[in-house]
């Protein structure tokens, strides 16, 4: 061998080498390297104005909670916060999931509150791989039919509370029932449930009553009921058009003659306006702000001050989004693009919520007690478990 090559294989040799102890000193980053240097981008998608502004507040200040309580970082890594607000409005539900998937390149997308807004980010993380936590739009097929490996919910879906309702009626005597609520899809997921449990468990629906979306004129429905005589009325309704179905029940005579039963959300945030009409209705729901548990006496007192307002349902939901992003990027220290390992581990999650400890179902939907309460002095008061450890059928999922 010449000279010339000689000093060519050396030279090459001793750029190899040097080229090792920068790679191993830390020099020269392999992309996971400086991954797992860069802060993990978060995104929050949420209705910042509007109607459901208190609720997007709400759960955002329970997700960033949880994660201030884990040492205010995910997986030993920094996070740089992003946020859209998505108006609640579906026309603008894939715009506004790409402002963030696209432009903003978050790690992980929570979102959102809406379903209809929902399916819109459904869309986009079914065709970008991007993490997302729902924490509350109930819709079914988000953990149906289109569930995906990379969404995870940590709220309910729409029929879960209802699908504990029928048997606690039952049980009750009240065996002759009329359904009623809105005509749009929360209403006929909630009535699904409803069915499901209350036939089953040996009732009759005797008549099924709806009106379109966001409609409150509900008197000759009401009015039809009183003729219907059954034995109760059953319901989905939320915000401020149940504050009014529970004052125009009232005003109706209805409410002593005829039992109201209802998905939790009849008497959730509205009691102050539904005002004594409320007292008496039971309802079945997945938290309650009167359980009577350490662990939800201590996040309500930490959050009350911390943020200077009392938690609700929300502020619970964004807390345990928290939690379990926490438990899967802690699995993976930080490492998010091990994507087979991060879901293994949020499948795997025991989340100790203050609604009560939950796992995730095969499709990605809460696995959880629901608890029957009862409407006392502006209260949701705790009167039982409905169901324990009840979990969505899981219906058209290829993963269930």
């Amino acid at each position: 061998m010449s000279n010339s090559h000689l000093n060519s294989r050396r030279r090459v040799l001793t750029q190899g080498a040097a080229l090792l102890g920068a790679a191993s000193s830390g020099l020269l980053l392999p992309e996971l390297a400086r991954a797992q240097g860069a802060k993990i981008r978060v995104g929050l998608m949420l209705p910042f104005t509007g109607a459901y502004a208190p609720l997007g507040v709400a759960i955002e200040n329970g997700v960033r909670m949880a994660i201030a309580e884990q040492g205010g970082k995910l997986g030993g890594r920094e996070i740089e916060w992003f946020k859209v607000d998505d108006e609640s409005d579906p026309s603008k539900g894939v715009e506004n999931a790409n402002k963030l998937v696209q432009r903003d390149k978050v790690d992980v997308l929570i979102g959102t509150v809406h379903s209809g807004v929902q399916m819109g980010i459904q869309r986009v993380v079914r065709e970008s791989g991007t993490l997302c936590l729902i924490p509350n739009a109930g819709v079914h097929a988000a953990t149906r039919a289109l569930c995906a490996p990379n969404v995870f919910r940590t709220s309910f879906s729409n029929s879960q509370p209802t699908l504990a309702l029928g048997e606690a009626m039952v049980k009750r005597g009240h065996k002759k029932a009329v359904w009623i609520t809105w005509k749009y899809a929360a209403g006929d997921e909630a009535f699904e449930g409803f069915k499901e449990s209350y036939t089953k468990a040996g009732g009759t629906i005797v008549k099924e009553l709806g009106l379109p979306f966001p409609n409150v004129e509900f008197q000759a429905l009401l009015t039809e009921i009183a003729s219907l005589k059954p034995d109760a009325v059953a319901c989905f309704f939320a915000g401020g058009g149940a504050a009014k179905f529970i004052r125009d029940y009232a005003a109706a005579g209805l409410k002593d003659k005829i039992p109201l039963y209802g998905s939790g959300f009849l008497t959730e945030g509205v009691l102050d306006a539904a005002g004594p009409a409320a007292n008496g209705i039971i309802t079945t729901m997945h938290y309650s702000d009167s359980l009577d548990t350490p662990r939800n006496k201590a996040f309500r007192t930490a959050y009350a001050t911390q943020f200077k307002m009392q938690p609700d349902v929300y502020a619970v939901q964004g807390y345990d989004t928290g939690l379990l992003l926490s438990q899967g990027a802690a699995a993976v220290r930080g490492d998010l693009n091990n994507k087979a390992a991060l879901y293994k581990a949020m499948e795997a999650a025991v989340i100790d919520s203050p609604r009560g400890k939950w796992t995730m179902s095969k499709s990605h939907n809460p696995v959880q007690d629901i608890y029957l309460r009862q409407v006392e002095n502006k209260e949701n008061k705790v009167i039982g478990i409905a169901a324990k450890a009840l979990a969505d059928s899981g219906a058209g999922c290829k993963m269930a």
